[in-house]
């Protein structure tokens, strides 16, 4: 997230034009208007994946990682919890999936937690894990996101 350590402060820049491409494309598209699925911004270097659920209890939702790319998961409608943590303090309960640049962790017992609302994103780098399409409080919600998915 874009929560971290102070020695990852200059790890990455995120005013660089891969950033500055994918925040461009989720203020000039119609983002309602997309349809679910993967759509490319610059070949597999910059792509948007589309998505529509209802949010989940915790146990549905696990917590997920990526070596190859950032999440800048961006909610369009509805609102969601969002659960974060470093790599480094979780627990896999899946091998990593090269292909899907993919693993899975157990749940901790105890990670941060945000609150996505419409309208509001969360930027993942590979070092933090992320509980994406978890309930609130409230209860389910139907979640309209659109994840851009930018390459190291």
């Amino acid at each position: 997230m874009l929560t971290t350590g102070i020695a990852l402060a200059e790890q990455y820049d995120y005013l660089s034009e891969k950033f500055d491409r994918a925040f461009r494309f989720l203020r000039t598209t119609d983002l309602e208007a997309l349809p679910l699925g993967n759509l490319p911004i610059d070949g597999d270097r910059i792509y948007a994946n589309v998505q529509a659920y209802t949010t989940l209890p915790d146990e549905e939702a696990p917590f997920e990682s990526h070596r190859n790319y950032f999440d800048l998961q961006y909610v369009v409608s509805g609102q969601e919890a969002f659960g974060y943590l470093p790599v480094a303090d979780c627990t896999p309960s899946t091998e990593y999936d090269a292909a899907r640049d993919l693993i899975f962790y157990r749940e901790p017992e105890e990670a941060g937690r945000i609150l996505l609302r419409a309208g509001e994103f969360a930027i993942v780098p590979p070092e933090d894990a992320h509980a994406p399409r978890r309930r609130t409080a409230a209860g389910p919600c139907a979640v309209k996101k659109i994840v851009v998915k930018i390459r190291l």
